[in-house]
C-alpha cells in the first residue's frame, strides 16, 4: 500500500513551519535585496552564526532558499521571488490588524 499524497493544506502548514521563527523571517526579508552571504546575514540580524547557520538549514530544507558556495562563503538566495509577495501580504495583514486595534483603542478612550 503507497502512502497518500499530503494535502495542499499540508504543505502550506510546512511551508508556514518553515518560516516561523523571527531570525528566518528576517533573513528571507534581506534576501529580498539580492543574494547576501552568511556573514552579512549574520551581522545584519546580528545573531549568533551559529544559531543563524541552523535556521538557514531550515530554509533550505523548506525548499525556500538555496546556498552556493563561493570561495569560502556561502550564497543565499530566495529559490522562489513569490515568496517576497506571500511576506509583503502577511505584512499589509498585520498592519490592517494594528490599525483596526489602534481605532478601536482610540474609540474607547473617546468613550471612556
Amino acid at each position: 500500500m503507497t502512502a497518500a499524497a499530503p494535502s495542499i493544506a499540508s504543505l502550506k502548514a510546512d511551508l508556514f513551519r518553515a518560516m516561523a521563527n523571527p531570525v528566518r523571517i528576517g533573513a528571507l526579508e534581506l534576501l529580498a535585496g539580492g543574494t547576501r552571504s552568511a556573514g552579512e546575514l549574520q551581522r545584519a540580524l546580528g545573531v549568533e552564526a551559529s544559531h543563524l547557520s541552523q535556521q538557514l538549514a531550515v530554509l533550505r530544507r523548506g525548499g525556500l532558499v538555496t546556498a552556493r558556495k563561493d570561495g569560502t562563503s556561502l550564497l543565499y538566495s530566495v529559490k522562489d521571488p513569490v515568496l517576497f509577495e506571500m511576506l509583503a501580504a502577511a505584512r499589509r495583514l498585520l498592519l490592517n490588524s494594528l490599525t483596526e486595534t489602534r481605532s478601536l483603542l482610540a474609540d474607547l478612550d473617546l468613550t471612556g
